[in-house]
């Protein structure tokens, strides 16, 4: 409740001082009106309901201690009336809103910068995305039209170069037709593997070496088996490594006879005859080393063994 104590009889002061006491004090009465809803009977009439209100408000003025004249009481039940002291909210307007944009720039500012950010983040994101897959796109056209064939035409050139025989030259022509083909239906990864091939058969035709039969102090250089098929029969096996010009022993895929299964080996046996398996055995017995120890060489530009010696074509990897 607003403080009306200048109000009372006695107030000093001019007629526009006293013209304000007597505003605030009907702007009081209101008040009191609003907040003391006990005061106003709803069952009364209009008239009879003004006495009333205007009556329990003398009475709550004078507990307070305060002489309010009628006109004061009338004043401020008229003027509630007319909803001159209520405030009313502006219609909405543009200029409104702006005048509230305006009020509340900082807030405005911050939730616009944080818009412009995301939609900066968003746009950038946008952008990489299509910028990365036109560049794969391009990337992919490049390495399917120009990369792609080089590569190919390069590596079939080098392989058809170091094939020198029947064999090697059918195998490079079947690796390079199937490269091609995988090239023509737009297959990249096809093609990277059949060139990768290519490449690999290129390397296997350019590497040389000899099989030498073991013969190293407490290693055999022979054994035989029985098979599983006939436990009457021996199998005899010379038991050799591939050794290049210098002197590196390689590993090498071998197919075992026995379990058909491929396997790298630094050494593996070698079927032979019972002939062969004798002769090379007396040899080692004679002074323990095996003189006549080469069973063949691989040269370059072929993909067989030139085998020195007379072999069976089976061959173990464990004995």
């Amino acid at each position: 409740m607003a403080d009306v104590s200048a109000a009372g009889p006695g107030a000093s002061g001019g007629a526009p001082a006293g013209r304000l006491d007597e505003l605030m004090l009907a702007m009081d009465v209101v008040d009191t009106l609003r907040h003391q809803e006990g005061l106003v009977a709803k069952e009364l009439s209009q008239d009879a309901r003004d006495s009333e209100l205007k009556e329990r408000l003398r009475k709550l003025y004078e507990s307070q201690g305060l002489e309010v004249s009628d006109r004061i009481l009338e004043e401020g039940i008229r003027a509630l009336k007319e909803s001159r002291f209520a405030y009313e909210p502006p219609r909405q307007s543009f200029a409104l809103t702006l005048a509230k944009a305006w009020v509340n720039r900082g807030k405005v500012a911050r939730v616009v910068l944080a818009l412009a950010v995301l939609g900066a983040g968003v746009w950038g994101w946008q952008s990489w995305r299509t910028s990365s897959e036109q560049a794969a796109t391009e990337a992919a056209r490049v390495e399917i039209t120009e990369t792609l064939p080089k590569s190919l035409e390069a590596a079939a050139a080098a392989v058809l170069a170091e094939a020198r025989d029947a064999r090697a030259q059918r195998v490079a022509a079947d690796r390079i037709a199937d490269a091609r083909a995988a090239l023509a239906r737009g297959d990249v990864a096809a093609t990277r593997t059949a060139v990768a091939a290519i490449d690999a058969l290129r390397a296997e035709l350019t590497r040389t070496y000899v099989l030498r039969i073991v013969s190293r102090p407490g290693e055999s250089s022979a054994v035989w088996r029985i098979p599983d098929v006939n436990s009457s029969a021996r199998n005899h096996y010379l038991l050799v490594e591939a050794v290049t010009p210098g002197g590196e022993v390689l590993q090498l895929p071998v197919t075992s006879e026995e379990d058909g299964k491929t396997t790298a080996v630094a050494m593996w046996g070698v079927r032979v005859s019972e002939a062969t398996f004798n002769r090379v055995r007396r040899d080692k017995e004679a002074d323990g080393i095996v003189n006549d120890n080469i069973v063949g060489e691989k040269p370059r530009g072929s993909l067989d063994v030139a085998y020195a010696m007379p072999v069976l074509g089976g061959a173990i990897t464990a004995w």
